[in-house]
């Protein structure tokens, strides 16, 4: 066979392997070292991975992400998150799908402070759906929020999915981090009109709570105050060019533990959580890193990313409609498989394809642009059936609630998901004008 079919087929099994419900990256390495060990020898695959991928793992910007990931965990067992919600709650929960709206809204600061969707998604699952219980919220309206609301873990920077795309495309992790905070922001606002627009259509979907004194809403916005300290002095160090990526994520982290050292918050028992839990999401990014490093290597040998590229360049398509055809591939692909392990799968072939087009724009802006547009359909993936992680979680935590209920909610959020989608595709600059504007 022809390095491209045994690209194919190795694809094929991949997929299949994943199926069966073995772990994503077990699957990418195993396929990945017969492919290798096919298309050269076992001598020469067993001489790559005693180097190469202990020189990957030893990069020091591989650092940022267990960093962002503890600064997630300790903000977890602090409890910040339900500080979050209660100043949210307090100022607007009163209001007709005030909760939901308030959710959003602490999504999306958890969100800064996080980079993992599952993480928020998880946070908030046992956050907010006590209080969406205990106000009569339709079920299937309050955890499919909560799953969207999730999404805004990745969409806000920092975000662990940006971090991999700007390692795995030798792209400026600053520049993406600036460019996917418009299009984050945009989503909250999205999701805020789909919920009015959702409660205005349907009253009994989210009755209002009751009115707080504005005394006891100060101290439930006080509570608050380290989501900004935090935000303030990782984004704003980094966005400054104070830090780089890894000294703001290490400045965050250490904020968070100082903060909830302060509040005594975070004992030995606590800390030791985080550590456990940064630990365990840690290996199993680290090992999806490893498979995705295998089956890369493969596919270069294949030829495949190079024959692809050509292919689709030959066809003579306009560069935007390429590139549409490939988002809604990994529309598609989102929605069956991990969203980690799509990007660093289907990057290899993808990547060259977008970088060879003329989008009138010069390739490092165009290779941000890209950046976040996978960032948005990873979100979308991650909601949308059948196999939308965030929905997972959520009914995981409300077994209570059927799952076609928490996906018939979530659809009008992916409609909106779409639309933004849309927005960032014909108008760049609304990724990239924050970007432009700082690197004046």
């Amino acid at each position: 066979m022809s390095g491209m079919e045994v690209a194919i087929l190795g694809f094929a099994v991949m997929l299949g392997l994943i199926a069966l419900r073995m772990p994503v990256g077990l699957a990418m390495l195993v396929v990945g070292a017969l492919g290798y060990i096919h298309l050269t020898s076992l001598q020469a695959f067993l001489s790559y991975i005693k180097t190469t991928p202990y020189h990957n793992f030893a990069n020091y910007t591989l650092s940022v992400i267990p960093l962002f990931i503890l600064m997630g965990a300790l903000a977890e067992v602090s409890g910040l998150s339900t500080d979050l919600f209660r100043a949210a709650r307090a100022w607007i929960g009163h209001r007709r799908g005030g909760l939901a709206s308030s959710t959003i809204g602490a999504c999306t600061a958890f969100g800064a402070i996080c980079g993992s969707s599952v993480a928020t998604t998880a946070t908030f699952g046992r956050t907010a759906l006590p209080e969406f219980r205990r106000y009569g919220y339709d079920l299937g309206f309050a955890t499919g929020t909560i799953a969207v609301g999730g999404t805004l873990g990745i969409l806000i920077p920092p975000s662990v999915i940006l971090v991999v795309y700007a390692i795995s495309t030798e792209q400026n992790i600053v520049k993406l981090f600036q460019a996917a905070l418009i299009p984050g922001l945009l989503a909250t606002a999205f999701y805020l009109c789909v919920i009015a627009y959702m409660v205005r259509r349907n009253p009994s979907l989210a009755p209002p709570s009751e009115k707080l004194p504005m005394p006891e809403r100060w101290r439930a916005l006080a509570g608050a105050w380290p989501a900004a300290v935090v935000t303030i002095v990782m984004l704003g160090g980094i966005y400054g060019g104070i830090f780089t990526p890894t000294e703001g994520a290490a400045a965050g982290a250490t904020a968070m533990l100082l903060v909830g050292l302060a509040r005594r918050r975070i004992g030995f028992k606590e800390f030791g959580i985080a550590l456990i839990r940064t630990a365990e999401t840690t290996a199993m990014i680290f090992v999806i890193l490893l498979g995705a490093e295998v089956f890369n290597a493969f596919l270069a040998f294949s030829q495949l990313p190079m024959e692809a590229a050509q292919a689709i360049a030959g066809l003579g398509l306009p560069p935007h409609a390429v590139l549409i055809m490939l988002l809604a591939f990994y529309i598609l692909l989102g929605a069956v498989m991990d969203e980690l392990a799509m990007i660093l799968l289907t990057l290899p072939v993808f990547f060259p394809i977008i970088t060879a087009l003329d989008f009138g724009m010069a390739p490092d802006d165009v290779a941000v642009w890209f950046g976040i547009l996978v960032l948005i359909v990873c979100g979308i993936g991650l909601t949308a059936p059948p196999i939308g992680l965030n929905v997972f979680v959520v009914n995981a935590i409300a077994r209570d609630v059927p799952m076609f209920a928490t996906y018939r909610a979530v659809a009008p959020f992916v409609t909106a998901d779409v639309f933004r989608l849309a927005l960032v595709v014909t108008f760049p600059s609304v990724a990239l004008w924050l970007m432009w504007l700082l690197a004046d």
